[in-house]
């Protein structure tokens, strides 16, 4: 077995137990309501669906059950501004391997901003750069979105780590994913495992990672020339005047 088959986190098993109400939210998703367990990839594992079809909250009590702060972070971030996560995390069983990660990171795009705001709280009692330098040297605040988020995966993000993504493509342009795609793969073969929620075709390309589809409140394993990402980017750029015309009733 090599360095990187041996991953941090195995898999996710939802607790099944006679007083849980599967008819109220999360636990009413019908993606959640089949769950048993979903074995995770011992390098990257994408989970992709419609909005609405519970990724984003699997993937967030995923990061809670492991100890990462609700709005993101690493383990040591305790801020919190709203409690607006679900308490999913309570029921879910992690299988972690014997081996822990050196590192991890739980990003969410919608909350990033409050993240950066206590990087910034934390780094007012030491040298201007000291802890700034894992986020690219300079204030997350004082760096577009998108640079903030590579500069997050270039810098701060260490090797040997768990890192949970959360729609990480949100402030990226196409040719920045690019980007993060070379850096996923440093992070891969440094030994770092990954799972990510994505709508993003470009990310799901990554080679011999293992996708996870919400779509139809099922949870099956897709290739990525099944996901819509692919089929309907690759429809679209290969037919987008006839598309146009049909979406916007426009005949030039």
């Amino acid at each position: 077995m090599s360095f990187n088959d041996v991953s941090f986190l195995k898999a996710v098993q939802l607790k099944h137990q006679k007083e849980l109400r599967y008819d109220v939210y999360p636990l009413s998703l019908p993606c959640i309501q089949q769950l048993e367990s979903i074995d995770l990839h011992p390098r990257v594992t994408f989970f992709v669906g419609e909005n609405g079809s519970g990724k984003s909250t699997l993937l967030e009590a995923i990061a809670v059950a492991y100890g990462f702060n609700a709005e993101g972070g690493s383990r040591h971030f305790k801020f919190q501004t709203k409690a607006t996560h679900s308490q999913l995390w309570e029921y879910l069983r992690l299988i972690k391997s014997h081996k822990r990660p050196k590192d991890g990171f739980f990003l969410r795009a919608e909350s990033f901003y409050n993240v950066a705001t206590d990087v910034e709280q934390l780094n007012a009692g030491s040298s201007p750069s000291q802890f700034l330098d894992g986020y690219g040297g300079k204030s997350l605040h004082e760096q577009s979105h998108g640079e903030s988020f590579l500069n997050l995966m270039l810098h701060r993000f260490r090797g040997e780590g768990l890192y949970i993504l959360d729609e990480p493509e949100a402030a990226l342009s196409p040719s920045r994913q690019l980007s993060m795609l070379t850096a996923l793969d440093d992070q891969v073969k440094g030994g770092s495992q990954f799972i990510i929620a994505t709508h993003s075709p470009i990310l799901l390309a990554y080679p011999n990672a293992k996708i996870i589809s919400f779509d139809q409140g099922v949870l099956k394993d897709v290739l990525y020339e099944e996901t819509e990402h692919y089929s309907l980017t690759k429809y679209f750029l290969n037919n987008y005047k006839g598309m146009l015309e049909r979406l916007l009733d426009t005949v030039d």
